[in-house]
């Protein structure tokens, strides 16, 4: 079996790597290529050029290479179809594989297969229908996406998502990152303010001035910060201003382990977080931290969201449980009274979150068959 995929991000390229791990669990002579990165290239992939090249966001950062990119989509189409593979995957990243995709159908029958599906259940709907002109089949990682998709055209199946299978902090790692950062016994607030310079740079002041005004009455807190790698500088200089003797975990600092294993503990030993808005909300659900989600966006950006939007939260843990239970600071309601108010609520009664986290970590697949085999079996299921 020889099976083609495209992945232009870190995140996809973990998807890539259990799929394909899935893939040679169920067919063990299964033959891999494609673009990817370290985790897609440690399962046979020899990449056809650094998946870094594809891992640009931003109208102004892609316009300089923008004939590059298309150079790079005719090169992976025409690769596709020298080696007519028994199924294209491409993961995430639309703007690039749905491109590919179109390329490869208009001159050939090779199957398709998109893992992630589009959020056309909060906005651009007509977005399903325009990818099913290319694509025969979508993985999903939300439980209730697949109608979405079935409904312009598309095989779909919810195989779970990857948050359910990452391992959460052991005894011993909450005791080294203790220890480490000398934490002590304090109570520890999660603040996590994105992972992109942008959003970093509208969140950390409103940040700022909503911990003084929640911190004046919980002083013994102390603020912990796992800084993303890219932003991680702008981080630290910002909650240098801020209260609770800030601790930044900086990844750079320290081996990938290392990190990723302060990152866990930091999760796992927190009373409350603090959260831009984003699937991080689910990773505070996996490790049981109740949680305030707060975002803010230009004047225009938010006027045309209000128009576009068709939820009422933004909150994948409100989405997939059904409820409303963390609180949200969005817009023009993201402001530092505001998100005191809503860490105070939280804080007196956080147990109001318990259930809801646990049912949408049931709801994604907790406890069933690993998201990259359920994806792997869906692939070969419709072949």
């Amino acid at each position: 079996m020889r099976v083609f995929l495209v992945a232009g991000e870190p995140s996809g390229d973990r998807l890539g790597g259990a799929l394909m791990a899935g893939l040679r669990q169920l067919v063990p002579d299964v033959r891999f290529s494609g673009v990817g990165g370290p985790s897609m290239q440690a399962q046979g992939m020899s990449s056809l050029f650094p998946m870094e090249e594809l891992s640009v966001m931003g109208l102004v950062e892609v316009l300089p290479r923008l004939r590059r990119l298309r150079r790079r989509i005719r090169e992976t189409a025409e690769a596709v179809l020298t080696e007519r593979p028994d199924v294209l995957i491409t993961i995430d990243s639309p703007d690039f594989s749905l491109r590919v995709a179109k390329l490869v159908k208009a001159s050939s029958d090779v199957r398709t297969v998109h893992y992630v599906a589009p959020s056309v259940w909060a906005w651009r709907p007509g977005r399903a229908r325009k990818m099913a002109r290319v694509i025969d089949h979508v993985l999903a990682l939300l439980p209730f996406e697949p109608p979405y998709m079935q409904a312009a055209g598309m095989d779909c199946d919810f195989v779970g998502h990857p948050v359910v299978a990452e391992p959460q902090a052991t005894a011993e790692e909450i005791g080294a990152f203790h220890a480490a950062f000398a934490l002590g016994d304090a109570p520890v607030l999660l603040v996590l303010p994105g992972s992109r310079h942008g959003e970093v740079g509208r969140l950390v002041e409103v940040f700022g001035d909503g911990l003084r005004r929640f911190l004046r009455d919980r002083p013994e807190m102390r603020v912990v910060v796992p800084a993303a790698a890219p932003v991680a500088g702008m981080v630290a200089e910002a909650a240098a201003r801020w209260p609770g003797d800030p601790v930044v975990i900086d990844p750079g600092a320290f081996s990938t382990d290392v990190a990723l294993a302060h990152k866990r503990a930091a999760f796992a030993t927190a009373e409350l977080a603090l959260a831009a808005s984003g699937t991080v909300s689910l990773e505070l659900a996996a490790a049981g931290t109740p949680m305030v989600v707060a975002y803010r966006l230009n004047w225009l950006t938010w006027q045309l969201a209000r128009l576009l939007v068709s939820v009422d939260t933004v909150t994948l843990v409100n989405l997939v449980s059904e409820s409303r239970v963390v609180p949200e600071c969005l817009g023009p309601d993201c402001t530092g009274e505001a998100i005191a108010e809503r860490l105070r609520e939280v804080a007196a009664r956080p147990q109001a979150q318990r259930a809801a986290m646990e049912e949408t970590m049931r709801k994604l697949g907790r406890g069933g068959e690993a998201p990259g085999l359920r994806a792997a079996r869906a692939v070969l299921d419709r072949l």
